[in-house]
Parts: structure tokens; C-alpha cells; sequence
């Protein structure tokens, strides 16, 4: 049974990738969160293309989520209502760039979601001592944080601590770390964009994964929440 959320002013879902058939043929729904930029949009309009390379046959789609200037989280919650409005009793998952980061790990809690993806998560800074992020909407779902260690917008520490008190009450969590990158994640963006399909369609498809994502989940911290993202990730999985 879907959870209602309110409406979310100026949010809409913008145009499908994936899946060519009709919607009923709609096997999962993967709605994704923008930052705060639409000058740096990141790693999300590849995503989206691989997505529906990857996905389409598979019954995959993608939806960028646009939206005004209301609550992020809001739009996301409303997104999932809307993804469930128009192709039925789908899983959804949840992938977000630096603010769009932060709202799919908060609205992860919704009924629809199976899988969360964050990249380079925008969020309050608990080394300093800020207040930490909810968790406990993360239970249940399979989770994937990606962070460049050269992040100097969002602290990766951040993230780290999030994802070690995500593990706690959820062993389906694991974090990459992407040496060397920022906030955009521009220079490893193809491994980024591979990681990412790669959980997706392990989460919402096949449940299978890589053999690093495998590793990753499987890992107890710390191993497993700073596993480094490897230069040519995905050719392997492309050839």
C-alpha cells in the first residue's frame, strides 16, 4: 500500500528512459534526484541514458524528478506516489546527486522504495558536530553511497558516518569511495555511472551484483563503507 505524500509544488516527472512498451510492461521505476545546480547537473543525465540502455528491455524506466522550489524530500515522495499512479505496484528506486543525495536517503522510507543510490550526498556535518541524518528509514532497502574523497562541497566523512549507522540496522548498505574526485564526480564519471547501473539493476532485476558490490555489502565496516571504486570499472561488464 503506497504512502501519500502531500502534494509537492512544481514537481513533475519528466520524460521516460528505458522501457518501450506499453505501461503496463513497466517492471521498475527509478526516479531520479537532482542537485542543486542545473549548470553542474553531475552524473545524473548519463545515468539516466545507461539506465535505459541497460534497463529498457528489462522493463526498467527512469524519470528525472523536476520540481519547484518546494521540499526536496516532499518532491521525491511525491515522485514515488506518481511512479506508482502510472505504472501500478512497482519497486522504485531512489537515486539522487548531491541534494537530490540527501532527499532520497530521507525518502527512503516510503512503501514503493526497494533501493536507495546517493551520490555525493549533501549533508550536515557530524564531524563538527552536527546533527546526524534518520537512518531508520533505510531498513529494508538495498543502499548505495559514492563519495570522491576530494569532495570539497559535501565532507565524504559525512556520508561515511551515515552509512555506518545505516549498517547497523541494515547490512544491505555499502559506500564507494572514488580517490582523487569532487563534488562531481567528473573524473571517474564513467566507473560512477557503471557502479551505479550496476546496483540498480541488481536491486530491481536480477539481485545479483558485481563481484565489488557483492564484496562491499558483504563486508563488515569499515571495509565495506570505504571500499574504493577501481579505475575501469564496468568495461568488464560492457564487454
Amino acid at each position: 500500500m503506497a504512502q501519500h505524500a502531500p502534494p509537492a509544488r512544481g514537481a513533475r516527472l519528466g520524460r521516460a528512459a528505458g522501457a518501450n512498451g506499453p505501461e503496463s510492461m513497466v517492471s521498475g521505476v527509478v526516479l531520479l534526484l537532482p542537485g542543486a545546480s542545473r549548470i553542474a547537473p553531475g552524473p545524473m543525465r548519463p545515468l539516466a541514458r545507461a539506465l535505459g540502455r541497460a534497463g529498457g528491455a528489462e522493463g526498467l524506466v527512469a524519470h528525472a524528478v523536476l520540481h519547484g522550489p518546494g521540499d526536496r524530500e516532499a518532491a521525491a515522495r511525491w515522485a514515488a506516489d506518481e511512479a506508482l499512479r502510472r505504472y501500478g505496484d512497482v519497486p522504485v528506486c531512489l537515486a539522487g546527486y548531491g541534494a537530490g543525495g540527501r532527499a532520497a536517503l530521507r525518502a527512503a522510507g516510503h512503501a514503493a522504495v526497494n533501493s536507495v543510490v546517493a551520490l555525493a550526498p549533501c549533508l550536515p556535518d557530524e564531524v563538527r558536530g552536527g546533527s546526524p541524518e534518520p537512518v531508520k528509514q533505510l531498513a529494508g532497502r538495498q543502499v548505495l553511497i559514492v563519495h570522491g574523497t576530494n569532495d570539497a562541497r559535501s565532507d565524504p566523512e559525512c556520508s561515511f558516518l551515515l552509512a555506518a549507522r545505516a549498517k547497523k540496522a541494515n547490512r544491505s548498505t555499502c559506500r564507494f569511495e572514488v580517490h582523487s574526485d569532487g563534488h562531481g564526480l567528473r573524473e571517474h564519471r564513467a566507473e560512477v555511472v557503471a557502479l551505479a547501473v550496476d546496483f540498480v539493476l541488481g536491486a530491481m532485476v536480477s539481485g545479483r551484483y558485481s563481484r565489488p558490490v557483492t564484496d562491499a555489502l558483504a563486508a563488515p565496516p569499515p571495509l565495506g563503507l570505504r571500499m574504493p571504486l577501481a579505475s575501469g570499472f564496468g568495461r568488464s561488464l560492457r564487454g
